[in-house]
């Protein structure tokens, strides 16, 4: 019994053999006509091409994304400078360059020219120039109108020495969004620009509020009292409660004076 079932089972191990090797050697060959005969041990290759077709045809669309992401002309550039720190004035610039040329060529006696094509203006120093910080201040003055302050407010840095700059983000004061933010812009403006005026005139300085940047022109010590009070304004105080520590601070400036 023990020999029968022995050659029972080797009769079916080479039987077994032998059909995965005629199983296998058609897998090696180009695929025959009748390929819908194969038996089911041939189900895993089948399987396995669609697989691999749908992994190829993935892998290209991802090429094919890649490089459409790659040469996208409007995609902008790492090197490319956003736009939305400056304010565009190159309409205001053209229209007002003789009062912006004038005092740098005529004041400082500096050389001044329009580029074009850049979009900049290009300044240097010539042989007249006496000044040493002339061109310090010329900067500054095409600065300030850049930025939006009146031409005759900028020609003050010209002239007076103990002016200067200040520029902030009302999101470095606090982080708002959305209405919240809209509100803060206009506790600072006020009705009709009322607030602004206020402020500038209580404070002796000039300011320009262009969307979430705070831009403040006049000396060292009049910029602090602007900017503690638009801060107050950004942080929720009320017009009034500012209103009267303006007050207060334009009294003492007052007995300073004398």
């Amino acid at each position: 019994m023990v020999v029968l079932h022995a050659q029972a089972s080797t009769s079916e191990v080479k039987h077994k053999k032998n059909r995965r090797k005629l199983s296998k050697k058609p897998a090696r060959t180009a695929p025959a006509e009748g390929a819908e005969d194969h038996d089911m041990d041939e189900a895993p290759p089948a399987a396995e091409q669609p697989a691999a077709a749908s992994q190829q045809q993935n892998g290209q669309d991802e090429e094919d994304d890649e490089i459409m992401i790659d040469t996208d002309p409007s995609a902008p550039s790492q090197s490319a400078a956003p736009d939305t720190h400056t304010p565009h004035r190159m309409t205001p610039l053209k229209k007002e360059w003789v009062n912006i040329f004038s005092p740098l060529t005529e004041m400082l006696q500096l050389q001044v020219r329009m580029n074009v094509q850049r979009k900049c203006v290009e300044i240097r120093t010539s042989k007249h120039t006496k000044d040493i910080g002339a061109i310090q201040k010329g900067a500054d003055f095409v600065k300030a109108f850049a930025l939006g302050f009146d031409v005759n407010d900028a020609i003050a840095l010209l002239r007076l020495d103990d002016l200067y700059l200040d520029s902030f983000e009302i999101k470095d004061v606090k982080t708002l969004h959305g209405d919240h933010l809209s509100r803060a812009i206009g506790r600072i403006a006020g009705q009709d620009g009322k607030t602004k005026f206020t402020i500038e005139n209580a404070s002796r300085t000039r300011i320009v509020l262009a969307d979430t940047k705070i831009h403040i022109l006049g000396s060292f010590q009049n910029i602090k009292i602007a900017r503690d009070a638009i801060v107050s304004l950004i942080l929720g105080s009320p017009p009034g409660k500012v209103y009267a520590g303006l007050r207060t601070v334009s009294a003492r400036m007052r007995q300073r004076a004398l």
